[in-house]
């Protein structure tokens, strides 16, 4: 099967950079040509004439097992949501709230072009709330790095607390045997880490994602550390490197951050929600001071909007802020020119999320030889017009409305507005049971 899109400003992020008008062709589910004409006489021809290309965007960090919730906590602090949504509403999580919430969000994902979600799971008490989540995801048609977490509920008596407690090889053993390299799914460990786990857990957990080829995620900041020393222990007993990922990072000191980008590690920032909720300003530019760059993730759809541009948006609004504020407070004027581009920010939400994933080769860039994720923007829209800077145009304008057609491995998932080959209705309304079960059971509902 050949798709020959027509006629788009295509922007590849990669070694054709920007093309005013190129024609894109697919074969099966892999991009073999892009050029300013393409003759394919056998494929199916579509219009991209007023579209702008893009590469499929990479959420790198979302807990989407909280799309039933959505705004729910939109007005908590961090310690507020640790007591109202990891001691409270996740306890009455069944395997089916996960199957639809998962569903549901890797939808909207798609809808709002992204094409490649890092689903965060840590509200999974038995192995059959893993096996929803994964289905929800397959169901989606994303594609999804299912980072296998563990829950967090206060311990009842007699209990070891969540800190404790050591990941469970044996069920993410299980979750590989049974879906490692399924063509559009990977599996991945999202641990507790030194911040929020004994030195003993920590160790282990470094070192089954170490043994079993995997990206260990975790969530570093948010009060302070269980084990100060941790990372310490864990870099001297040689368990870091690019199979680790930070999500956050803000209790990182400055010596602690370059180690780890020296080591090859890897940093998600989620810049809306750690503002939102009181993490701190985002490490973006302590990275960039580096050499580095972060990748991008929602977090919470409890907390605010699944779009991954908006995050590209606030990352890049915030990081300006902070450094036209730091030159102001040195020569006391506006500074001459911008610390950042909306390119690097565009790179944020592609490349830097596909480099974490360990799938740039893959994904993130538009070139021939790689997998088909795009994503086809109305660039005619009353929002959108004139366009002089494609990229500026695709961070600072681009909307959902304008999200108009999405492929995922060269198949279409979002043609002319509308998400294909998914009746709507009967998912939205079982989100909503379940919403609305979880919110009574602990006396949220209104």
């Amino acid at each position: 099967m050949r798709t020959l899109i027509r006629g788009a400003t295509v922007i590849t992020l990669d070694a054709q950079g920007e093309l005013p008008r190129a024609d894109l062709l697919v074969t099966d589910d892999t991009i073999t040509d892009i050029a300013p004409l393409i003759q394919a006489d056998d494929a199916d021809v579509v219009d991209a004439s007023g579209c702008i290309v893009i590469p499929g965007l990479v959420n790198a960090h979302m807990h989407t097992w909280q799309t039933a919730l959505r705004g729910l906590a939109a007005n908590w602090t961090l310690l507020e949501y640790f007591q109202n949504m990891h001691a409270g509403l996740a306890t009455v999580f069944e395997p089916d709230d996960l199957y639809i919430a998962t569903l549901v969000g890797a939808l909207n994902q798609l809808n709002c072009g992204t094409t490649t979600l890092a689903d965060w799971c840590h509200n999974n008490k038995t192995p059959a709330h893993n096996d929803a989540a994964i289905e929800g995801l397959l169901e989606s048609g994303i594609r999804a790095a299912f980072f296998h977490g563990t829950p967090k509920p206060d311990p009842r008596p007699g209990e070891r607390p969540f800190w404790e407690v050591p990941h469970p090889r044996a069920e993410v053993e299980r979750l590989l045997k049974e879906h490692q390299g399924k063509e559009l799914l990977s599996v991945h460990a999202a641990v507790l880490g030194p911040h929020y786990s004994t030195l003993e857990v920590a160790l282990h957990d470094f070192r089954m994602v170490q043994e079993l080829g995997l990206i260990g995620s975790l969530h570093q900041g948010g009060g302070p550390a269980r084990t100060p020393d941790g990372w310490d222990q864990l870099e001297a007993a040689g368990l870091l490197g690019p199979q680790i990922n930070i999500v956050h990072g803000h209790a990182l000191s400055d010596a602690q951050l370059k180690r780890f980008c020296d080591l090859g590690m890897s940093f998600s920032a989620a810049a809306e929600n750690e503002m939102t909720q009181g993490h701190g300003h985002p490490i973006t530019g302590r990275l960039r001071a580096l050499g580095k760059a972060p990748s991008l993730g929602v977090d919470l759809e409890s907390v605010l909007s699944g779009d991954m541009l908006t995050q590209a948006r606030v990352a890049l609004g915030m990081q300006r802020s902070l450094d036209n504020a730091a030159y102001r407070e040195v020569h006391g004027t506006i500074p001459p020119t911008s610390t950042l581009s909306t390119r690097e920010a565009l790179q944020w939400v592609t490349v830097e999320g596909a480099r974490m994933l360990g799938q740039l080769d893959r994904i993130g860039t538009l070139a021939p030889g790689k997998q088909a994720d795009l994503v086809l923007i109305r660039a005619t829209d009353l929002n959108m017009q004139p366009v002089h800077d494609p990229v500026s145009t695709v961070v600072m304008q681009t909307t959902l409305a304008n999200i108009d057609s999405v492929m995922v491995a060269g198949r279409w998932r979002k043609r002319h507005g509308q998400l294909l080959d998914v009746n709507l209705a009967p998912k939205l309304a079982a989100l909503r049971a379940s919403g609305q079960k979880i919110t009574t059971a602990l006396g949220l509902a209104r």
